[in-house]
C-alpha cells in the first residue's frame, strides 16, 4: 500500500493541539449539563477531591467533585447511590479523557440530609456506639446537672422550670453552645467535652427545642455522636419534639422525647421523696418498736417474770413523734432530713439496746445464782476430778510410749551402724572395687578374653570398659611354691 501524505493546505495538528481543540468544543457545547446515574468507584484523594464514575445500563462517565464542593456535602458519595449532577464536560489533556466536572450533586429518591443520616447511622451502629451494654443508668438524685444547649432557646427555659419545680435544690450548670447553623456540631461537641471533664456534673442533658430538619441537623452529625460516646458522665439527649429522632438519641444513654421530659427523667419529685421517706421512717420506727418489745419479752421470760407490754400512751407518743418528724421533713432537704432521722433512729436503737442490756444483765445474774445452786448438787465436780485423773494417766502413758519408742529407735540405729560397718560397700569407699563380666563377679583372668566388656564398681558408681589384653600372673617359683 502506497504511503499517503496530507494534501497541500491540510492542517496537521499535534496531539496537544487536537486535545485542546476538542476541549474547547466540549466546553462550548456542554458548558452546563444535568446527568443522572449511579455512583461507582468513588474515592477521596489526599487533596480532598473526589473521583468517581456515573454509570447506567449502557455507559460509564468519569466525573470529579472538587474539594470545595466535597467538603460541603451532607452525605457521602458511596458506591450504589443514585445521584443527579449538574456540571460541565471537560477534557483532561494529560490523559486525553473527557470527564464531568460536578458543580452540584444531590441524591435521588431521598434528601441529602436523610441520606447522610442513614449513612452515619449504619456506620456508628456497626461500630457498636448504639449497643445497650455501653449505656449507663442515670443517678437517682443528681447534685448537679449540666445543660448543653443554647442560652436563649426555649429548651433551657423548659429544663430549668421543670427541674426547679420538681427539686429546687438540684444545681444547674448551663454550658451555652450554638445549636444550629454552620459550626454548630463542633460547638456542641466542645460543650459536651467541657461538661464531662470540668463541670463536675452528675448527669448531662444535651439538646434543643423543636425545629425543621435543617435546624436539628447539628445533632445528626458525627462530631456530636463521637463526643456523646466519649463522655464518662451519663448523657440524656433531648432534641426537638417527640417525633424527632436524631443520631444523638441513639448514642446517648437515655433519650428524652422533649427537653421538658428530660427534666422529669433526670430529677425526682421532692414531695414524693419526702412522702416516701415518711413511710419508710414510720415503718422503721414500727419495726424497731416491735423488735424491742420482743426482746423485752424474751428477757422477762428468762427472768421468770410476767411480760409487760409498752403502754398505749407510749405507743401513741411515739407515733406522734414520728408524724411530727415527717411534717418537719417537708420543709427540709431530703438528704439532711434523712441523716437526722437516721441519727434519731440510731439514738432510739441505742437506748433500746441499753435497756435490753440492763434487762439481760439482770436476767443473767438470776441465771448465775440459780446455776450456782444447781452446781452444788450436780455430779459435775466428781466428773471433773475423774476426767482430770484420766487425763493425767493418759499423759503418763503417752510419755512411757514415747520413751519406749526412743529406746527402740536408738537400738535400731546402733544395729544399723554395725551392719553398715560390715557391708562390702564400705570396702569400696576405701579404694577397692568389684569387677563383673556379664553380671558375674570377676575372680580370675580366665573369665575374660580381649574385647570383652567389663563393669567395675567403685565407691560412687560403676565404670564400664573393654578388655584389651589378658595377662595371667606368673607362677611363683622357689621353695614352698606349688608344683
Amino acid at each position: 500500500m502506497a504511503d499517503e501524505a496530507p494534501r497541500p493546505g491540510t492542517p496537521v495538528r499535534t496531539v496537544t493541539e487536537l486535545t485542546l481543540e476538542i476541549q474547547g468544543v466540549l466546553a462550548r457545547s456542554f458548558d452546563e449539563v444535568w446527568v443522572r446515574g449511579q455512583v461507582s468507584g468513588a474515592r477521596r484523594v489526599s487533596s480532598g477531591h473526589v473521583y468517581l464514575s456515573l454509570k447506567d445500563e449502557g455507559a460509564v462517565l468519569p466525573a470529579v467533585v472538587w474539594r470545595s464542593l466535597a467538603a460541603r456535602l451532607r452525605f457521602s458519595l458511596e458506591d450504589g447511590v443514585e445521584v443527579l449532577c449538574r456540571g460541565t464536560v471537560d477534557v483532561y489533556p494529560p490523559h486525553g479523557r473527557y470527564q464531568l466536572i460536578v458543580h452540584e450533586v444531590s441524591p435521588l429518591g431521598v434528601g441529602a440530609m436523610q441520606l447522610a443520616f442513614e449513612q452515619l447511622k449504619r456506620r456508628l451502629e456497626a461500630e457498636g456506639l448504639f449497643a445497650p451494654e455501653r449505656k449507663v443508668a442515670l443517678p437517682f438524685l443528681p447534685r448537679r446537672v449540666a445543660l448543653v444547649t443554647s442560652k436563649t432557646g426555649a429548651a433551657v427555659r423548659d429544663l430549668v422550670t421543670v427541674v426547679h419545680r420538681r427539686f429546687p435544690r438540684v444545681e444547674l450548670v448551663l454550658v451555652p453552645v450554638k445549636v444550629q447553623g454552620a459550626g454548630a456540631a463542633d460547638d456542641v461537641a466542645r460543650g459536651l467535652r467541657f461538661a464531662d471533664r470540668a463541670a463536675g456534673a452528675d448527669v448531662i442533658v444535651v439538646g434543643r427545642g423543636g425545629g425543621s430538619p435543617e435546624d436539628l441537623h447539628a445533632f445528626n452529625e458525627e462530631p456530636v455522636a463521637r463526643a456523646i460516646a466519649a463522655c464518662t458522665t451519663p448523657v440524656v439527649s433531648a432534641v426537638g419534639h417527640e417525633v424527632d429522632v436524631t443520631i444523638a438519641d441513639f448514642v446517648a444513654d437515655v433519650r428524652a422525647a422533649t427537653p421538658s421530659q428530660a427534666g422529669e427523667l433526670v430529677v425526682p419529685v421532692r414531695r414524693e421523696l419526702a412522702d416516701d421517706l415518711d413511710r419508710r421512717a414510720a415503718r422503721l420506727a414500727h419495726l424497731v418498736r416491735v423488735r424491742v418489745d420482743r426482746a423485752w419479752q424474751a428477757v422477762e421470760a428468762l427472768a421468770g417474770r410476767p411480760v409487760v407490754r409498752a403502754p398505749a400512751d407510749a405507743v401513741a407518743a411515739r407515733r406522734r413523734a414520728v408524724e411530727a418528724l415527717g411534717a418537719r421533713l417537708a420543709s427540709r432537704s431530703p438528704s439532711a432530713e434523712l441523716a437526722r432521722r437516721r441519727r434519731g433512729l440510731a439514738d432510739l436503737a441505742s437506748r433500746a439496746r441499753r435497756a435490753l442490756a440492763a434487762r439481760a444483765a439482770a436476767a443473767r445474774g438470776r441465771v448465775t445464782e440459780l446455776s450456782a445452786r444447781l452446781l452444788g448438787a450436780s455430779p459435775r465436780g466428781p466428773l471433773r476430778e475423774a476426767r482430770s485423773t484420766v487425763d493425767d494417766l493418759a499423759g503418763r502413758a503417752a510419755a512411757a510410749v514415747r520413751r519406749r519408742v526412743d529406746r527402740s529407735v536408738a537400738a535400731y540405729e546402733v544395729r544399723r551402724a554395725a551392719l553398715e560397718s560390715l557391708s562390702p560397700l564400705r570396702v569400696l569407699d576405701r579404694g577397692f572395687s568389684l569387677t563383673r563380666t556379664d553380671g558375674t563377679l570377676l575372680k580370675s583372668v580366665s573369665q575374660v578374653r580381649p574385647g570383652d566388656r567389663i563393669a567395675t564398681q567403685v565407691g560412687d558408681g560403676t565404670v564400664t570398659s573393654r578388655v584389651e589384653a589378658v595377662e595371667p600372673a606368673p607362677r611363683p617359683t622357689g621353695p614352698g611354691s606349688p608344683p
